[in-house]
């Protein structure tokens, strides 16, 4: 939002606030606090004359949708058919979409993962994902509203809320800063691809200007592991806190990397910031934050 506003555009924020914070929300954008699921939701999509909707709305939780898949479908195919559809009555002309790279193609048959590697998704959440951009595709096709799917691999950086299963930069940080043991899931072997947040605002702000419609994977194309993840932050947080596992979760994904060659010759698009230096970033954040508390709440 605040790089949309930066480029002159008008931005209005429709977010029910169930994990986000109305703080982070610029000043200059309206916020209109709804469920995407809502009459009000349609309403105001009906009622704006919107271009473009930026999609990032969602039951992001992979567990969370393990558990009660309908209520993850509600909430992520429901509720963007409920905006798409409002949308497409009052001439909606293109959305960009947050799909998710790992949770889409599983276990990688080849590495680093393309837009063309088979899609396997293990988890409601990654169905639900592929299923969103199997509908971008109809409303192209059947309505001309062009549309970019951005697969993103593990998005970490500032901001990034640390009460959630998927932020485990936010989550590791954060209880390292506090003294506070992080746990390790299993090994700690398993592999993601961390793409740091203000990449992805750049791959953001490509994809609207791109003037076609597609599927793009946005990361970095080099892998860590939780282990390495571990003793980068706790070297940068300074903590002194042993490493400790606990039991891997049922069914995790043991490895994710992505190719972004189709986004770099496609959109220009391709990552600026290593896992080295976006860490720093993110830990000199959330350092600024814990000052910050402690000067306003000194008890």
């Amino acid at each position: 939002a605040d790089a949309l506003l930066d480029q002159g555009h008008i931005v209005h924020i429709l977010d029910d606030l169930s994990t986000g914070r109305s703080e982070n929300v610029p000043p200059a954008a309206p916020l209109h606090a709804f469920d995407i699921r809502s009459h009000e939701a349609a309403a105001l999509m009906e009622r704006e004359p919107f271009d473009v909707l930026v999609h990032h709305a969602a039951q992001m939780d992979v567990r969370a949708s393990v558990a009660d898949p309908s209520f993850d479908a509600d909430v992520n195919v429901r509720g963007f058919l409920n905006l798409a559809e409002a949308g497409r009555k009052n001439g909606l002309k293109k959305i960009l979409f947050a799909s998710t790279g790992g949770a889409i193609y599983g276990e990688p048959d080849y590495t680093p993962q393309d837009e063309d590697h088979p899609v396997r998704p293990l988890s409601p959440y990654g169905i639900t994902k592929l299923c969103t951009e199997k509908y971008l595709y109809f409303y192209q096709q059947q309505h001309g509203i062009d549309y970019v799917a951005l697969r993103y691999a593990n998005v970490y950086g500032p901001r990034q809320n640390p009460h959630g299963e998927a932020g485990v930069v936010a989550i590791f940080t954060q209880r390292m800063l506090k003294g506070d043991q992080p746990i390790i899931n299993g090994d700690g072997k398993q592999t993601r691809d961390y793409v740091f947040v203000g990449d992805v605002v750049q791959a953001n702000l490509a994809a609207l200007d791109y003037d076609a419609s597609g599927v793009f994977n946005v990361g970095t194309g080099t892998e860590t592991n939780v282990n390495e993840l571990f003793h980068t932050i706790r070297d940068l947080t300074g903590a002194d806190i042993p490493e400790e596992h606990g039991e891997a979760k049922p069914g995790e994904q043991q490895r994710s990397v992505l190719s972004y060659a189709r986004s770099k010759q496609a959109l220009g698009w391709s990552p600026q910031v290593d896992v080295g230096e976006g860490l720093a970033r993110t830990v000199d954040w959330f350092k600024e934050q814990e000052e910050r508390q402690e000067v306003e709440d000194p008890e």
